[in-house]
């Protein structure tokens, strides 16, 4: 325990300045799972950009967002805090309160990046909310606090997620486009009606043929041929098309690269796809063999080619450059559309060769693709070392001669060199978060998933990855001393 303490130590000391990145890209895809491209062999989905990542960068196989749903991963993403520690961190509505603390309050990793002197951005989907008070937001009005309070020089993003209202962008926390004459109202109270919308379980003749709703949530207000959750009215100019949502996002963080162009950069790159409503741009369309879901992780695959692309055009030569690709969940098919997914993906496993996916307790659920491209840094292949998305704030620092201060970043390990493919070691434990199941811990081979009254199960990874075999009646006191590490993480810090 000593020498691994000294380890440790050392291990989180700053690295020469000299050995900074000039441009950070964190790529965080949307219900990505681990098999869903053609990384591991998936060949119905071509994906020649991210299959250049991983041939030159690190891919870890035992890497995990901290929760199986998108708004309390992406907490812990910019908090290093598990998000059940704080109440109002599950998914989110589209016209939620901001949930992140802002500068002043912690340290976040946007926050920290600037005092390292990076120009940070985040473009794409945020989901974490907007504005404080009592009062709903309002619309029609530059919304603060936000991501610019938080941490970011200039944002770019999408309020929540694809299929919640308001279907606006917003730039540096104002609506990008509207139309004053046109001020915009959203209502997540059932039975809202706002004269002239049309809602989808009402007008299904205004309905693409994949944006149809699966189940009463996604059957509200009908945007650009598909039905929502939520209500919205106004703001007709400032609407998004869903097949140019992609392009429209890549533009914004190549213009940020142009912009800022020899300076230090950090990009949060939050991308809609693969999370339905799916609608790719024409040209992806029938470019994979599992049918529009398919298509939208190709469509995803081009926005990061661009992205890099740009950065080299721009000045950022590959060794000065890191990207971090990873998913904020693991997959879902069908999730609220009748979108032709299920049926084109009957043979598909998305999480293969893990069990579950998004909202569930298993391995699929959090297991997700993670890669680190740094040429002539980082090392080349592949790492079992156990990762978390909640370490990425700690590390980061490390990386750029960073000090976390007391009450900032709490749950956070710094892993630099499990990152950077120095070490084969990273977490020795670390809790998993779903809907389904609640609270999961991993503690090295082990995985536990607490149950009602007492009905536990245990799974050895190494001998199970599946999770198709329940040790749990073999090993009555491995599951109590999970169980007591369980409650004590819970207690602490």
């Amino acid at each position: 325990m000593l020498i691994r303490s000294l380890l440790l130590a050392l291990t989180a000391l700053p690295l020469l300045a000299a050995e900074k990145p000039k441009a950070i890209l964190l790529f965080y895809v949307d219900d990505l799972g681990y098999n869903d491209t053609s990384i591991t062999g998936c060949s119905e989905v071509p994906c020649p950009n991210l299959n250049r990542l991983a041939a030159e960068g690190l891919t870890f196989t035992d890497a995990h967002s901290t929760a199986s749903v998108c708004t309390p991963s992406r907490y812990s993403l910019f908090t290093g805090q598990y998000a059940w520690r704080r109440k109002g961190t599950n998914i989110l509505p589209g016209d939620a309160k901001l949930i992140l603390p802002i500068k002043g309050e912690e340290l976040t990793l946007p926050a920290m990046m600037q005092q390292a002197g990076y120009r940070t951005a985040a473009i794409g989907k945020w989901h974490l909310g907007l504005g404080r008070g009592e009062a709903p937001i309002d619309w029609n009005r530059p919304i603060i606090p936000g991501p610019r309070e938080v941490g970011f020089d200039f944002s770019f993003i999408m309020a929540a997620t694809g299929d919640r209202v308001p279907c606006v962008y917003l730039r540096d926390g104002a609506v990008d486009g509207l139309d004053p004459a046109d001020p915009i109202r959203v209502s997540y109270i059932p039975g809202t009606d706002y004269p002239g919308e049309k809602l989808g379980h009402t007008h299904p003749e205004l309905l693409k043929p994949w944006g149809r709703s699966a189940d009463k949530q996604h059957d509200k207000t009908i945007i650009d041929g598909i039905s929502r959750i939520g209500y919205m009215t106004g703001g007709n100019a400032a609407r998004w098309k869903d097949q140019e949502i992609a392009d429209r996002l890549t533009e914004e963080a190549i213009s940020f690269i142009s912009r800022h162009a020899g300076e230090p950069i950090f990009i949060y790159f939050g991308t809609n796809d693969i999370h339905v409503p799916r609608d790719p741009h024409p040209r992806f369309r029938g470019k994979s063999q599992l049918g529009i879901r398919g298509d939208a992780t190709v469509q995803m695959d081009d926005c990061l080619g661009r992205l890099r692309r740009a950065l080299s055009e721009h000045g950022y030569a590959p060794e000065e450059t890191l990207i971090i690709f990873s998913s904020d969940n693991g997959p879902v098919i069908g999730d609220g559309y009748l979108d032709g997914a299920v049926e084109a993906c009957r043979h598909h496993r998305p999480a293969a060769p893990y069990s579950g996916g998004k909202y569930t307790g298993f391995e699929g659920g959090t297991r997700v693709p993670f890669i680190v491209w740094w040429p002539g840094r980082v090392a080349v292949g592949t790492s079992a070392a156990l990762m978390s998305q909640v370490d990425l704030g700690r590390s980061l620092a490390a990386l750029v001669g960073q000090e976390i201060p007391p009450g900032s970043m709490p749950d956070a390990e710094n892993h630099l060199p499990a990152l950077l493919g120095d070490s084969p070691d990273g977490r020795a434990e670390l809790v998993e978060q779903s809907p389904r199941a609640g609270l999961t811990l991993r503690s090295g081979q082990y995985k536990l998933i607490p149950g009602r009254k007492g009905k536990h199960r245990l799974f050895d990874l190494q001998q199970d990855i599946a999770e198709q075999h329940d040790i749990a009646p073999q090993q009555p006191e491995l599951v109590q001393q999970l169980l007591q590490r369980l409650h004590t993480i819970r207690r602490t810090p």
